[in-house]
């Protein structure tokens, strides 16, 4: 069609040539677009502003900013003025890939030229933009400069901050440009609310998220799946089963259909609670549906059975996922692989590890600490050395969290020399500690009555820009409690009261246990006060 427009007699205006193009730009085929457009000028069929526009907006998709630029440039000789649907297609293209400063720079250029003024879209843009890249304070000055600029706000500018705001958990901030652009007369949408909605979930603020709900339904916003879904995971994390069935029952009454996410954030909220019966119902439900079921909700049943020790549970999901034509992942591997090493099945454990690797899964670093973790706690510090030697020569190399777990497990092996060895070349390997891996070896330490050292290490950390936590005082005190140094655990006591930290579980139970057995000073009394 589009080359018997090109060579007929009669040469056609250039409107059904737009016509085509933006159809195939809904079909995302940029380039093919792009060569249409040279056939067109070759042709001499002139292009007008929404043609710039389409072939800017292709340039821009395909990463060639530039190539935008020039068209746009290039408009003059085709004796074309600029419009405002132009300056917002090339606007879009900067903010597509985080060009912001460009951006800014052509809304100003409208605003200074005066003869194409930005409107609501222009702004809306950038606002997203700047969103987008986290930079709140800089859409919020944005907004307030619209009505100044003779341009209203609508729904879009405010639901843009809020959703971003909400993201950063900034509710304060959302909750009062949305009480703003409801005084100005502007209706919040599905949107506004699910987004205000889902942050009050992120911060647990259910009450006030029901209460959102309540008033969405009030002023006839009807919510939609995304709403229903936010508001069911946050009932399935907090472990609050009944509401978020009711929820689900409230969507079915309502007719909006429960998807995949809906039923796999019942069944995590099952698994959490150690109801497997029921979350396989779910499961089994999502199946009858028909291809509801998909990796995550396999992972999340896997997950579920791994926590109840119900390991040959989790592999007969693994094993279905194959029949249901869903190819298992990173997480799915780790997954089993963590719960077979916590019920001691080691050898399976590490031959799912194999079938990992051929299966094309590539693990990541989660997977190696999973294997280190499994082999230190059942023993096979050797095999965990290896294994670390190997990630150092790959391209994985191994970070704090990977050196943490086998200083922890030789220092429970009582092998404090070959984890005083790792720990002091963590920087030549390129690695920082953390408050965490000094902590493991001031445990390692006490264990082994090298209490000296362990203080030593204590007042290294300050020095090393790693002070240290309620965790660490407390492993040092319950050390040297263990090992009758009583008055340098109340001088520590002392110290770690005055970093606002104190006693934990263990640490109370210790110092009571020796106060009944008359074994320690009665001075350590004022520990509780």
């Amino acid at each position: 069609m589009f080359d018997g427009m090109l060579h007929s007699r009669r040469r056609p205006p250039v409107i059904p040539f737009n016509q085509i193009l933006s159809q195939l730009v809904k079909l995302k085929q940029y380039p093919g677009v792009i060569s249409l457009y040279k056939q067109m000028l070759l042709h001499r069929i002139s292009p007008n502003h929404y043609t710039l526009s389409i072939i800017i907006k292709c340039y821009s998709h395909l990463n060639r900013i530039g190539f935008s630029l020039s068209v746009f440039g290039n408009s003059f000789k085709l004796g074309l003025q600029h419009d405002v649907t132009t300056f917002n297609t090339l606007i879009h293209g900067f903010v597509l890939h985080n060009q912001l400063p460009e951006a800014s720079r052509f809304l100003v250029k409208m605003l200074e030229e005066g003869h194409c003024k930005p409107n609501v879209v222009t702004f809306n843009v950038l606002i997203k933009g700047f969103c987008n890249t986290g930079n709140n304070i800089a859409a919020i000055t944005l907004l307030s400069k619209m009505e100044k600029q003779g341009c209203m706000p609508d729904v879009v500018s405010y639901s843009s901050i809020i959703h971003s705001l909400c993201k950063y958990t900034h509710m304060d901030e959302a909750l009062t440009l949305f009480s703003e652009m409801s005084s100005r007369g502007i209706a919040p949408n599905v949107v506004t609310y699910t987004c205000l909605i889902h942050g009050l979930c992120i911060i647990r603020q259910w009450k006030q998220a029901a209460s959102l709900l309540e008033e969405m339904l009030h002023k006839g916003v009807f919510p939609d799946v995304h709403t229903f879904n936010t508001l069911v995971d946050t009932c399935s994390k907090e472990g609050n089963v009944v509401e978020a069935i009711r929820m689900i029952k409230m969507m079915i009454q309502r007719h909006i259909e429960p998807d995949t996410i809906t039923y796999n954030s019942l069944m995590d909220c099952y698994c959490l609670r150690g109801e497997m019966e029921e979350a396989r119902r779910v499961f089994d439900f999502m199946l009858d549906k028909g291809s509801m079921v998909d990796v995550r909700s396999c992972n999340t049943l896997i997950n579920g059975y791994c926590k109840a020790k119900k390991v040959d549970k989790a592999y007969e999901i693994f094993k279905e996922m194959h029949c249901m034509e869903l190819v298992p992942n990173t997480v799915t591997f780790n997954t089993l692989i963590d719960g077979l090493f916590k019920v001691g099945r080691l050898q399976e454990a590490q031959k799912l590890f194999s079938e990992m690797n051929c299966s094309g899964q590539l693990p990541d670093l989660q997977t190696y600490s999973i294997l280190l973790d499994g082999l230190c706690n059942n023993q096979k510090l050797a095999t965990a050395l290896k294994l670390v030697e190997k990630m150092e020569a790959s391209v994985l190399k191994p970070g704090v969290v990977t050196y943490n777990i086998i200083i922890e497990g030789l220092c429970k092996a009582g092998n404090i020399e070959s984890a005083r060895n790792i720990f002091s070349s963590l920087l030549s390997r390129g690695v920082q500690p953390n408050v965490r891996t000094y902590s493991i070896m001031i445990q390692g330490l006490c264990h082994q009555g090298l209490l000296v050292e362990a203080e030593k290490l204590l007042r290294e950390m300050e020095g090393k820009g790693c002070p240290a936590d309620d965790c660490t005082y407390n492993i040092i005190i319950r050390g040297l409690l263990n090992n009758n140094k009583t008055s340098l655990a109340v001088k520590l006591i002392e110290e770690m009261k005055k970093c606002g930290f104190y006693a934990d579980a263990s640490t109370t139970e210790l110092i009571i246990g020796l106060l009944c057995k008359d074994s320690v000073d009665p001075v350590l009394l004022q520990f509780f006060v």
